[in-house]
Formats: structure tokens, sequence, C-alpha cells
């Protein structure tokens, strides 16, 4: 395997890309975001009601200052300082630093109604952890939400299968550097994630943009405790 291709690398992707990406959040620059995505997962969340909803992946803090506009109290997570930092310096949460494999140690105490990740499963380890430290995370009947790259429209010119992918910031301004690589899952292979951690997999969803008339992410909506037959 590439030396390049781990999670390790992704996180040292992001140490170095943070304050390029608070500016290209704060503008609007992320044009599938700001068209269609951030309230594509912002409206999902809002459909479960929640009291509480745990951000993990929070970046700057947008989608909890978003949710507490409706009341909706939010922790945030993240493992880059300068992330972190300018969640706190905004508001609309708590934000903590802390490392996802850091979740089994007890370190975050109380449940939520929701966990969200969004667009912040890219890694292959880090994933699977945080995919195991999930039920401990949530109340009863609590959601776990992933918003995430779409496996179909995702894999691009390559095999269809579970592998590290080079990253890219196409699109993005020029202070942008060393692209985070990320794993690519199947479809299958998600669906397996949630099997596998007691999490039943209730709904599925596929942000279209109407104007290129392709799905340009995937929700997966899991809950804790059934009460629909899974997928």
């Amino acid at each position: 395997m590439d030396n390049n291709f781990s999670d390790k690398h992704i996180i040292d992707s992001w140490l170095q890309n943070a304050k390029p990406w608070v500016v290209a959040i704060r503008e609007n620059e992320i044009e599938s975001r700001a068209l269609l995505t951030n309230n594509a997962i912002t409206d999902t969340v809002l459909q479960k009601k929640p009291k509480t909803v745990l951000d993990i992946g929070c970046g700057e803090g947008w989608l909890a200052r978003k949710l507490s506009s409706s009341g909706i109290t939010t922790l945030g997570i993240d493992v880059v300082p300068d992330l972190v930092d300018e969640a706190n310096r905004l508001g609309g949460g708590l934000f903590k630093l802390i490392p996802y494999e850091q979740l089994s140690q007890g370190v975050i105490k109380e449940k939520f109604d929701v966990a969200v990740c969004n667009f912040s499963l890219l890694g292959k380890e880090s994933v699977s952890k945080i995919f195991n430290y999930i039920p401990q995370l949530l109340n009863e009947q609590g959601h776990f939400i992933i918003q995430t790259i779409h496996p179909i429209n995702g894999c691009g010119h390559f095999k269809y299968e579970d592998g590290w992918r080079k990253g890219s910031w196409a699109g993005f301004n020029q202070q942008f550097a060393k692209p985070p690589p990320w794993y690519f899952r199947t479809l299958e292979t998600w669906k397996a994630l949630f099997r596998l951690n007691k999490l039943e997999l209730i709904e599925i969803l596929e942000p279209v943009n109407s104007h290129i008339e392709e799905a340009v992410s995937i929700i997966f909506i899991s809950q804790l405790v059934a009460n629909k037959k899974p997928l």
C-alpha cells in the first residue's frame, strides 16, 4: 500500500488545510454544499426532532450553529485544533478537541438523540472504530446519521471495490495543499458496518443535483433500537 494512504495522512492533511477550509465554508466556496448537501443533512437531522446532537468531525461548527436556531443542543468534536478553536469562537454549541479513537475511553459521558457524521468518515480503521462506539453514545431509539460520498458516483474509473483513493482539492482555492486520501467503501460494505454494530439501517437518501441529474452524496439513517425492518 502507498505510504501516503492511511488514517494518519488524512489528519495530517486537515491540520495543514484547516485555515483555508474555514474561509471556504465562510465564503460558500463549495458549490455542492451551498446548493444541496448542507441543507440535506440539516433537514435529515431536524426530521428526527432531537434535543441533543453529537456532531462527529464537526469542523468549524456550521451544523451546530444551524441546529441551535431550532433549540437543539450540540456537542461537536474534531481532531483539528484550528477548526475547534474557530467553532468555539463562533459559538452555537460546545466544541471539544477529541480524536475519534478516544470515544472508546469514556471521554464523552452523556448520550445523544442523534449522532451525525457529515463527510467526516474518510478513513479506514477510524471509521470502523466509530461504528463500534456509536451504540454507547445514543439514547434509546437514538439515530446515527451519515452523509458521505456516494459509492456509485464516487467510484470514478476504479473497480467497484473497497480501497484507498487519492484525494483532490479540485474546485477549491489555491490555498489548499496535500489533499487527504480517503477510503472507498461499496454500498454493501457500508450496510455491513451498520449490521455488525447493532444499528438498523432504516433509510437511505440520495440528494440529487437536478442540473447534472446525479446523486451528489448518500445519507444513511440508522437507529439503535429497531422499529422498522432493516434494509
